[in-house]
């Protein structure tokens, strides 16, 4: 019996060595929470918090994969897979379905979101390019890094989805910014985006679009119309005071005057039911994986790992910000979930991978010393 004992532990050991166990506790306790808001935010709808806790299975299985790949062999097929993330960001303008564009995929058993594939291969492209280069990156050096991180933001923005776009654009972005790019480029950049501002509002925005931005400049301007959303949001999180109403009792909620409650608005629901006890908590979270992130990249040992790591890590930073913004007011609604809280597969598939490339540079680097 020791003997078999030994030989499970030891088998155990090898197919999890390439795991960050910090980490991953961190990731694990995120999803449980999620898995916790989602049961009431569903009104104990069992389907679909299974549905959602298969979506993570996959995930977690996507992450061992990837974190047992050497960083030295994620770096070589880096360009097949930023290529291979390309054609269905293209496939979707064509047969691509959505509420408010053409977003998603259908593949006839589920359906896919290709952004989300593109939170974890741009910010690849973009280390492995700027990772070879000398630092600080020189003019032509920042040019195609600038066509890397525009070609799939300008075909997400053609669906339309700004939020995502800005979202996927911002993993690249970070890669510049470790690599050493001055700021006087982002203070540019800024000033750039300023001045077409106007052209936006008039030629690309569509009339939601603008509602949304009116509506965050002035949410009382129409409370029953497109001010309803950001209101009723604000009024949950308001209510849920120092400790909250209780999991399940969330009035906003539960008499669906929160809306997107499952998705987008999520956080609002955690809000109200746990206050700010529990949005402490789930915050602490986020900060510590974005710390260990921060972490692992400080440890690497080559150009590419610790800019895909540092990218990686503050992007999530900025989904967090983004929504916690949107949803109490300080940011226009953009329609960007919160990560491992808000219910969808493909783009918590996507973030569980990526932290699988987390792990594997951070599996490389120990192996190293």
């Amino acid at each position: 019996m020791n003997v078999i004992l030994r030989w499970l532990l030891e088998m155990l050991q090898r197919f999890t060595r390439t795991l960050d166990w910090p980490l991953l506790a961190a990731l694990v306790a995120l999803m449980c929470i999620g898995l916790a808001v989602l049961h009431s935010a569903t009104n104990q709808n069992v389907a679909m918090v299974a549905s959602q806790g298969s979506r993570f299975v996959v995930g977690l299985g996507a992450m061992w994969l990837l974190s047992r790949i050497p960083a030295v062999q994620l770096r070589r097929f880096t360009p097949a897979a930023y290529v291979a993330s390309l054609l269905p960001l293209i496939a979707v303008l064509f047969m691509g379905t959505g509420r408010s564009g053409q977003h998603w995929l259908n593949l006839g058993v589920f359906y896919v979101q290709p952004a989300e594939l593109m939170k974890l291969s741009l910010p690849m492209m973009a280390a492995w390019w700027l990772g070879q280069q000398p630092t600080p990156p020189r003019l032509g050096t920042i040019a195609i890094a600038a066509a890397i991180i525009g070609l799939p933001t300008g075909l997400i923005l053609l669906q339309p989805d700004l939020g995502t776009a800005v979202l996927v654009a911002s993993g690249g972005v970070f890669a510049l910014y470790l690599a050493g790019l001055s700021w006087w480029w982002f203070i540019g950049g800024a000033a750039a985006f300023a001045v077409a501002a106007p052209a936006a509002w008039f030629w690309y925005f569509q009339q939601y679009q603008k509602d949304r931005i009116l509506t965050f400049l002035d949410p009382e301007s129409d409370p029953l119309g497109t001010g309803w959303n950001i209101i009723q949001s604000k009024i949950a999180i308001g209510s849920g005071g120092f400790s909250g109403q209780g999991w399940g009792d969330g009035s906003q909620s539960h008499l669906n005057y929160v809306p997107e409650h499952t998705t987008d608005f999520i956080f609002a629901v955690l809000s109200e039911e746990f206050g700010w006890l529990g949005v402490s908590v789930v915050l602490g979270l986020y900060l510590f994986i974005v710390g260990r992130c921060l972490w692992i990249a400080s440890e690497a040992r080559d150009g590419f790992s610790r800019l895909l790591v540092g990218s990686l890590g503050l992007a999530l930073f900025v989904y967090v910000i983004v929504n916690g913004g949107m949803i109490s007011g300080l940011l226009p609604v953009v329609g960007v979930p919160m990560p491992l809280l808000s219910f969808g597969g493909t783009a918590a598939v996507s973030l569980l991978a990526g932290f699988g490339v987390v792990m594997a540079v951070q599996a490389s680097a120990t192996r190293r010393r």
